[in-house]
């Protein structure tokens, strides 16, 4: 007979021969950061996330800096917004400030900057819209300036999220051109028009004014499809690929690690997080041991980084 309980007879047992390690350093925690002054405003469907005004961003700051996490991923929210985003691409935009604000006050903090128009658009599309069409060609050079001017401000990583084709050649072409070949390029690479984006939605103000995403994020039942995707990115230049959302992707996540070498990352999304958080308020399920079994899940399956808004609450339970 095997005696596979003689490795899980302790606490001590059991961490010594444990498979999958979830480390605080793999962690990215999402910061929202919008127009104005002296706002931390609540999303009410994601508890215990804010947005926050750049004067009020020490608040958050602070805990980010000593939490030994491995960086934040910053969204704008502008208070101006028209059919070409321009906000998303203007040297004194709300993600330009915010990055040169982070940098200069806590130089230590990893900053991944995330690069698309849907905030910033009048309607809500991550592409330039003619005629109820997203266009892709017209709108790559907007994305390829707003990388730019973010790299400029002072981000240590570039992530296009729009899900236009060629847009990492498009995007490295022109940071490789204003000197920023040490920039590294984090592609969500594998993004899915997916039904757990919504509380997102409220949080940054982007929802479409029309339609839908689903002519440029990827199909939810295409997997075949997802290898082919990071495969391109891959070879326009990408140097750290995404699957997104983590929990229902999990099987790609597995494809993606067996077939690609470059650091995987996956988005433990925000319908993800607030569906913990709703089933934790009800007192149906114990949120500290699923949040770590969810995270402990998307490492097992082959992620290197896990952007989470879990990140701050979960580092006490790992050091605990």
């Amino acid at each position: 007979m095997k005696r596979f309980r003689r490795l899980r007879s302790s606490e001590q047992i059991r961490r010594l021969v444990r498979e999958t390690r979830l480390n605080k350093s793999d962690l990215i925690y999402p910061i929202f950061i919008e127009e104005g002054e002296n706002i931390k405003t609540p999303v009410e469907s994601m508890p215990g996330i804010f947005r926050y005004s750049i004067d009020r961003l020490d608040e958050i700051l602070t805990q980010v800096n000593g939490s030994g996490i491995g960086g934040v991923l910053v969204f704008g929210i502008p208070d101006h917004k028209d059919e070409t985003g321009s906000g998303a691409y203007d040297e004194n935009g709300i993600m330009q400030r915010a990055v040169r604000y982070i940098k200069k006050n806590y130089p230590q903090i990893l900053i991944i900057a995330d690069v698309c128009l849907c905030e910033y658009t009048s309607h809500g599309h991550c592409g330039v819209v003619r005629n109820g069409e997203i266009l892709n060609d017209e709108t790559l050079p907007l994305l390829a300036k707003m990388a730019v001017s973010l790299a400029e401000s002072g981000a240590d990583i570039i992530a296009p999220s729009d899900m236009m084709d060629g847009r990492i050649a498009y995007i490295r072409k022109a940071l490789d051109e204003k000197n920023f070949v040490n920039i590294p390029i984090l592609s969500y690479s594998a993004k899915f028009a997916s039904g757990y984006y919504s509380p997102f939605r409220d949080a940054a103000d982007s929802a479409p004014s029309f339609g839908d995403r689903k002519t440029y994020q990827m199909d939810y039942a295409n997997g075949r499809e997802a290898m082919r995707e990071i495969e391109e990115d891959i070879a326009e230049g990408a140097d750290m690929i995404m699957v997104k959302p983590a929990l229902a992707y999990l099987d790609l996540v597995r494809q993606a690690r067996e077939r690609f070498e470059l650091p995987l990352v996956v988005y433990n999304v925000s319908g993800e997080y607030a569906m913990v958080k709703a089933a934790a308020k009800m007192g149906w399920i114990d949120e500290k041991k699923i949040v770590l079994e969810n995270l402990t899940a998307m490492k097992r399956a082959g992620a290197d980084i896990i952007i989470t808004y879990h990140a701050l609450d979960v580092c006490g339970r790992l050091d605990e």
